[in-house]
């Protein structure tokens, strides 16, 4: 191995391109070794170390140990933003969590406040995050239902819960059913191909959570056909948004994960919060998850968490927070939703929650970049890379990974972006071989070109965190240089 700094640009100055590339672009997933371990490979910093291979360079850049967020992942903010947020702390969120009710949404029949989530998606992106969000029909005070609905047609349970009297509407009822798909058909055609949102497929029960418990009379959920309607009704108006169902109700879990749905549960840390004798983490979500046949559902759709209570109350009843953590990342989670509520005091608590963040979701770190070590405008320069994504989960939407080469200074020419044609949502936790064939433009002038990889993101995010050192203010990561001829 040879030191790799800037002055190391001689190594790369011999050697022609080989003719007859392929155009052709392939990827090839590695071990799941997702757990993965720090390392450094030494050289400057945000380079490493570079091999010469006679006509080719190999550069291995060094690993970043720093907490970051990316978008569509992390530790989420509720009902707040990551730059408003003051329990946040300075921690890393690359996802904003909203519920909104379909009385908000819609207050008088037929009016419909698309601005309403177009605000909240905004200030989301102000704040370098994604959005995720869910629609509630039903709840446990007013607003959740539109008063309006009655009057309309709708048929509509009346209910009474905690000694507040309240209405639902009956998804069964053509009436009611044709008012919901209306609402949720303007959502889609509003949000439903934007790049940076999640979608947590409510409208069936209380708060949207598939289940109606605790109301008197007890209200009966639609029919298995209507709760597949739903599904489908989200599948279809949020064609690449990345969804998760509610893990409670079995039928309409079983049915979502088995198109491709993450999944969502939201009491991590009930170790005992409602039972001695009962708890989630023991006795419901791994069962839940097995029944569902949704093991693997993971690899297609994230996994979601909400804190049962909040982490202070895990504190408070002597709940073991790394234990909890971990069967997080166990079941490959991609987010924790703490309720925007303030850690809980002491050191310890916070270095969990970094520890956390360096593995919940994806985390992405190039191990190395093999190219030649010259080459010609107008032909295909091939290039390998080694990635490992030290996560447990793989990223959801359909980032792009890029290889930028910047000309030599005072050349006067533009930078040059290529595309590998790469779907980062195939790489599972563990190391990921590629290759790429990059068609290089005939106007290229000759010189040293810096080398550079990023992998672009979303409208709020314009380019990915990678684990590694070296990044520079656009986001990219240089790591070689070639000669063009």
């Amino acid at each position: 191995m040879i030191s790799s700094s800037w002055s190391c640009v001689a190594v790369l100055l011999a050697g022609l391109l080989a003719a007859g590339c392929s155009d052709d672009t392939t990827t090839a997933q590695g071990s799941n070794g997702g757990a993965g371990g720090t390392s450094s490979a030494g050289g400057s910093a945000g380079v490493g170390d570079a091999s010469d291979a006679g006509s080719s360079v190999t550069v291995e850049p060094d690993e970043s140990t720093e907490t970051f967020a990316n978008p569509g992942m992390g530790w989420q903010t509720f009902h707040a933003y990551a730059d408003q947020d003051p329990n946040l702390d300075d921690l890393p969120s690359g996802s904003a969590y909203f519920r909104f009710t379909w009385q908000s949404l819609e207050p008088t029949d037929g009016d419909i406040d698309l601005d309403r989530i177009r605000n909240v998606l905004e200030k989301a992106r102000n704040a370098g995050q994604t959005l995720m969000f869910r629609v509630m029909t039903a709840g446990s005070d007013e607003g959740y239902a539109p008063d309006w609905l009655a009057s309309a047609g709708c048929k509509v349970f009346t209910y009474d819960y905690g000694g507040a009297t309240l209405t639902a509407p009956d998804l069964d009822d053509p009436t009611c059913w044709s008012r919901f798909e209306t609402l949720m058909t303007s959502l889609g055609s509003e949000f439903g191909h934007e790049p940076d949102v999640q979608v947590d497929i409510g409208g069936v029960g209380l708060w949207g959570e598939w289940h109606f418990s605790s109301t008197t009379p007890e209200v009966p959920l639609p029919s298995l056909e209507t709760r597949k309607k739903v599904v489908d009704l989200h599948f279809t108006q949020f064609p690449n948004s990345p969804q998760m169902a509610l893990i409670g109700e079995m039928e309409a879990l079983t049915y979502a994960t088995g198109k491709g749905a993450g999944w969502r549960a939201d009491c991590l840390g009930d170790l005992g919060f409602f039972s001695d004798t009962w708890n989630h983490m023991d006795d419901m979500y791994k069962q839940h998850v097995q029944e569902a046949n949704a093991d693997d559902a993971w690899k297609l759709g994230p996994v979601a968490w909400e804190s049962c209570g909040v982490m202070q109350e895990w504190v408070d009843k002597g709940y073991d927070v790394h234990y909890i953590f971990q069967y997080a990342l166990d079941m490959h989670g991609s987010f924790l939703n703490n309720k925007s509520s303030a850690l809980p005091a002491g050191s310890e608590y916070r270095t969990e929650v970094e520890w956390l963040l360096k593995k919940l979701g994806y985390r992405l770190v190039l191990r190395s970049l093999t190219h030649p070590k010259s080459t010609t405008a107008g032909t295909s320069m091939p290039v390998s890379m080694r990635w490992e994504n030290l996560g447990v989960a793989p990223p959801y939407h359909p980032f792009a990974l890029q290889v930028r080469l910047s000309p030599p200074a005072g050349s006067g020419a533009q930078p040059v972006i290529l595309d590998t044609q790469t779907d980062v949502r195939t790489w599972l936790p563990g190391v990921v071989d590629m290759e790429a064939s990059l068609a290089l433009p005939a106007s290229m002038t000759s010189g040293v070109w810096e080398v550079s990889v990023g992998i672009t993101g979303t409208p709020g995010v314009p380019m990915l965190r990678l684990a590694n050192e070296g990044r520079d203010d656009g986001g990219w990561y240089p790591v070689s240089s070639v000669e063009v001829q």
